[in-house]
């Protein structure tokens, strides 16, 4: 895997990583919320064959680097702000028309980018995501005390179930040796999670989707507890190019326990 870095006029030092063949079509990989690149570790190799997929870590996550909480070059997060990260990482490259496939908050900054640079994006994916704002759905009580639990672990195994069917986590380990590459960034500071939770809570693209011209394929999970259903169904009313398509028993991260019949689907839309 190659790596790079994006400097930011802020000072921000994003730092990507690129894997398949430099000249093959570009697949720009956006993970979820407080979680570097190694969301897709596992994921992406489904890709490099046809193309070179980017990623890059969020500021706060991975290696990227970030001026100092409340110094004078720290500027306030916003999905805003990331989708014009993912812009930098790319023209940094010297690509655009690229396919973007965005999953959770992923999916919410791929929105933006699709908004805010839309010659860069060719092809677009949304995942387990949402038009945040009014659109959005919230989320019930349970799930909510399930992220503030105080208790580890009971916490980290409420959230493997909130992502996929205990039967895949039983199949691959259990909770202590099942994979946990989308639970979180370890490395993350308390003070950038905080922050990556508001850049998620805060987004709402409803009154801009119009303006998306990219094809857009939906996916979501049934059983999606996290993101409600209903999200997906509410995202592709409003954008004017998309596609839905729902995975039966799906959670959270049915991008990754349905593998095999989520990346055929991915990979027909972004080389249609």
């Amino acid at each position: 895997m190659l790596e790079g870095s994006a400097r930011r006029p802020d000072g921000a030092r994003l730092r990507f990583q690129l894997e398949g063949d430099r000249g093959n079509p570009v697949l720009l990989l956006l993970q979820g919320q407080t979680n570097s690149h190694v969301w897709w570790r596992r994921l992406r190799g489904d890709f490099t064959d046809r193309f070179l997929t980017v990623t890059f870590d969020y500021r706060g996550s991975g290696s990227t680097e970030v001026p100092e909480p409340g110094s004078a070059e720290d500027i306030e997060w916003t999905v805003e702000l990331f989708a014009d990260d993912a812009a930098a990482v790319l023209r940094a490259l010297g690509r655009q028309r690229v396919a973007v496939y965005g999953t959770s908050m992923g999916g919410r900054i791929a929105q933006h980018l699709a908004i805010r640079h839309p010659e860069l994006v060719d092809r677009l994916v949304l995942a387990c995501t949402t038009a945040g704002g009014e659109l959005a759905t919230p989320r019930s009580v349970e799930v909510q005390r399930i992220l503030v639990d105080h208790d580890k672990v009971r916490r980290r195994q409420a959230v493997f179930d909130l992502f996929y069917r205990p039967e895949w986590t039983a199949a691959h380990g259990g909770y202590a040796g099942a994979p946990t590459d989308l639970l979180g960034d370890p490395t993350m500071p308390k003070w950038a999670a905080k922050r990556h939770f508001l850049v998620s809570a805060e987004h709402s693209s409803g009154n801009n989707l119009s303006a998306v011209t990219a094809p857009t394929l939906v996916l979501h999970g049934t059983d999606d507890r996290f993101t409600p259903v209903v999200d997906a169904e509410v995202l592709t009313e409003r954008l004017p190019n998309a596609r839905l398509e729902v995975i039966a028993e799906g959670r959270h991260g049915f991008f990754d326990e349905f593998r095999d019949t989520v990346v055929p689907l991915v990979r027909q839309h972004v080389t249609s």
